[in-house]
């Protein structure tokens, strides 16, 4: 019989002294005294039915603490016999030039243009060839993803081994970012992608520049910009997944090319220019050359024309040491600024907009920065513009789903996130706002004129 079956017919049982009346904790104690008895003999009659489970294999072990010294050399280890099978596992260059020459040797005529393609049936053939390591890439699923319109039936060659080539490099560069994940469970701390990045330099040559007494500097810089688009709940700690998913390691390892242009440099965070540029940005606003910036050397980032109202939010919501900013926060609100349209700069912006921590913006929260950018319009001798105004056009540039309110993922949503926070915290963003049909007046007139002479 079913226990809970017993319980209910035991508690159902009319009481066989009718002159004692029990109490109510009593009958709850009685009540709860029949469950345990009841369920612990359930319970142990179906051990025997439960016999599988032992046959289920351990799948949880607990990490070594820190003074089991033997078991965390012992796991070190373990994972670095590991990781080097993968490497072994992995298509070195002689193996790579071996399947080019393979698939060059099968490609299926005719040609496209130069390319050369090849069908399923000698791709097959070229995967027996190949060997046990290149098994993986000769997959109906691989040539299916790469087929695209050819009327023959063909994938490209060109286009199979660059995809075997990718594979194979974010086989090795997760091995390589491995070798630096210290608690061995698939992530970086701060310091392990600082060691990561300080013994790359020397193998960019677009760092060759770079003084040795920089490095440290450099490697914050390089470093604050994973973190802070990898890492929004700021746990100090990112995914080697979403490394490996992000563009910044392609940006990094793009310093490897020798002849790597100008242009490409100026537009790369991780480039020696650009790491000396934001750095010394940094030392010219510090004018008392304390190392730290106050919210008076703060104010001239830029062109010096952000809000006292939002620079105060970014000294009351940021990590100050004595009310000053040091070069790691400074990196966080640089990297904010000049990524406007991204989540998690938006992110970073939102925060100091949302003043009552309500996680969304009101008309209260839109007046209270713009009130600054009115005040800043007269002393420059600016006609001020009417609050209302601004709040309308912001309410229909974003179209949150409340009519009332804007939260951080209408912004996102919008794709006016950068507008929308610049005519907030900035003058001169806000004037270029008000002013932009003229200036793309004044461009086409200039262009024009270029084009006549």
């Amino acid at each position: 019989m079913d226990w809970k079956e017993v319980l209910r017919r035991r508690l159902a049982t009319p009481n066989t002294c009718p002159n004692k009346k029990k109490s109510e904790q009593e009958l709850k104690d009685e009540e709860m005294d029949l469950f345990t008895k009841y369920y612990s003999e359930w319970k142990g009659g179906r051990k025997n039915t439960n016999e599988f489970y032992k046959t289920i294999p351990r799948f949880y072990y607990r990490l070594p603490a820190e003074d089991e010294v033997l078991l965390q050399k012992l796991r070190e280890e373990s994972r670095a016999v590991f990781l080097q099978r993968k490497s072994r596992e992995l298509l070195d260059n002689e193996e790579l030039q071996n399947l080019w020459f393979l698939l060059d040797k099968h490609q299926t005529p005719p040609m496209i243009g130069e390319e050369a393609m090849i069908n399923y049936e000698n791709f097959l053939k070229v995967g027996e060839k190949a060997g046990a390591k290149c098994k993986q890439f000769f997959t109906a699923k691989v040539f299916a993803k790469l087929l695209h319109t050819d009327s023959y039936g063909r994938i490209s060659i060109m286009q199979f081994f660059n995809y075997v080539m990718r594979k194979v490099w974010l086989h090795q560069t997760r091995i390589g970012l491995s070798l630096y994940d210290v608690a061995g469970q698939g992530y970086l701390r701060e310091s392990d992608l600082e060691n990561y990045i300080l013994e790359l330099i020397p193998t960019l040559p677009q760092l060759d520049g770079l003084e040795k007494s920089f490095y440290s500097f450099y490697v914050c810089t390089a470093v604050r910009k994973f973190f802070f688009f990898l890492d929004p709940l700021r746990t100090g700690k990112i995914k080697i997944q979403d490394i490996l998913a992000c563009s910044f390691l392609d940006d990094l390892l793009e310093l490897r090319d020798e002849e790597l242009s100008k242009e490409s440099q100026e537009t790369n965070w991780f480039s020696a220019p650009s790491a000396l540029r934001v750095y010394g940005q940094y030392l010219n606003l510090d004018k008392d050359h304390n190392g730290m910036l106050s919210k008076e050397e703060l104010s001239r980032y830029g062109t010096a024309t952000m809000t006292n109202v939002f620079l105060d939010r970014v000294f009351q919501e940021c990590l100050t040491y004595d009310g000053e900013m040091d070069y790691k926060t400074y990196l966080d609100f640089v990297l904010a600024l000049e990524n406007r349209k991204e989540p998690a700069a938006l992110q970073y912006i939102f925060k100091l907009l949302d003043i009552e921590n309500k996680g969304y913006l009101n008309v209260f929260s839109l007046n209270y920065f713009f009130r600054a950018i009115q005040e800043l319009m007269k002393i420059h001798g600016q006609d001020p513009v009417s609050f209302q105004d601004v709040k309308d056009e912001i309410f229909d540039m974003v179209k949150p789903k409340d009519p009332l309110k804007i939260s951080l993922q209408d912004l996102i949503n919008s794709n006016q996130g950068d507008t929308v926070t610049t005519i907030l915290i900035d003058l001169n963003g806000f004037w270029t706002y008000e002013n932009r049909e003229a200036l793309v007046a004044n461009d086409s007139e200039n262009s024009a004129e270029l084009d006549d002479t």
